[in-house]
């Protein structure tokens, strides 16, 4: 008797693991169909990002707002994951790793609020930024430290001063 439940038992089994598995596939199927309209920034835009918290950036460490300038260049920092994470095909990630020293310099400027130290490292940044624009040959696209605030709805001079 055992052995003939077994014998039927088998059978269905298989009989259910492949309708499971139709299901499963079908499934799978359907998700990689919706996952091709799911929205993502392109590399323009991640730049987009950075170019405004470069921006935000700089008035927060030129005013000594030194917690705004912090989140402004965690921010960057953010941004530049995020491109590792969804342009891993682009050849202009390679690059970014010259990034990681100047951002380093700014943050140290920041953590020890001294103005002097963070001007001398913003402009390191902006001009590695420029170098790294030359290197993967998008030279055209300049980048200066900013003379007018990206805002007209943003403080940034601390409100504790």
């Amino acid at each position: 008797m055992k052995k003939l439940n077994y014998l039927l038992f088998v059978p269905l089994l298989l009989l259910v693991s492949c309708n499971d598995s139709n299901k499963l596939h079908e499934q799978v199927d359907n998700l990689k169909a919706k996952s091709l309209n799911i929205y993502k920034p392109g590399f323009g835009e991640f730049m987009t990002y950075i170019q405004i918290h470069h921006a935000k950036l700089w008035f927060a460490g030129k005013n000594q707002n030194w917690e705004l300038a912090k989140f402004e260049l965690d921010e960057i920092t953010e941004t530049i994951e995020a491109i590792k994470k969804y342009e891993k095909e682009r050849e202009e990630i390679k690059v970014l790793p010259i990034l990681n020293p100047v951002m380093d310099s700014v943050r140290i400027a920041i953590n020890k609020k001294d103005l002097k130290s963070f001007t001398q490292s913003f402009a390191n940044l902006t001009k590695t930024c420029n170098a790294c624009h030359q290197s993967v040959k998008f030279g055209f696209n300049i980048v200066k430290i900013p003379d007018t605030p990206p805002f007209s709805n943003q403080e940034f001079v601390p409100v504790h001063k």
